[in-house]
């Protein structure tokens, strides 16, 4: 029997771990401005931000990380970039904010989710991230040229 105003249905957290192992993305890892216009080229792409996975943003290095899939690593050279093959390993879908010394914690690191994984496990295809950042350092490039 349900009682009146009873909820009966139950949410799905989706950042709450799992027993099954996280995926293994590599990490493509960019200087903030130009990865903050990536992302925004990224999303304008196709109109409903299919083109990007997630994203992390670290204040304390002004950078932000792409999780791309694995095997990237191995022939990614896009100057001014780096990627790191991370095999699951220091990659958490728990956000920052409820974990102990998370970024309200001062002395905390300030690594956060700019765009969070979700149900998917979708990584940013590396090709297309190519373009994006190849684009977003020409519009720096023309921006900064202008002042």
């Amino acid at each position: 029997m349900v009682e009146a105003g009873m909820e009966t249905s139950r949410s799905i957290d989706t950042y709450t771990p799992s027993a099954t192992p996280q995926p293994a993305w590599d990490l493509v890892t960019v200087p903030a401005r130009q990865g903050l216009e990536a992302v925004d080229i990224l999303r304008r792409g196709d109109g409903d931000g299919v083109g990007v996975g997630p994203v992390l943003h670290d204040d304390d290095g002004d950078t932000l990380g792409f999780l791309v899939p694995p095997g990237t690593a191995a022939a990614w050279d896009v100057p001014g970039s780096t990627c790191t093959e991370t095999n699951g390993s220091g990659l958490s879908r728990v956000p920052p904010q409820s974990a102990p010394g998370g970024p309200d914690t001062p002395g905390a690191d300030c690594t956060c989710w700019l765009l969070p994984p979700d149900e998917s496990d979708r990584a940013t295809d590396p090709a297309v991230l190519r373009r994006a950042l190849g684009e977003a350092a020409r519009m720096i490039e023309a921006a900064d040229s202008c002042r």
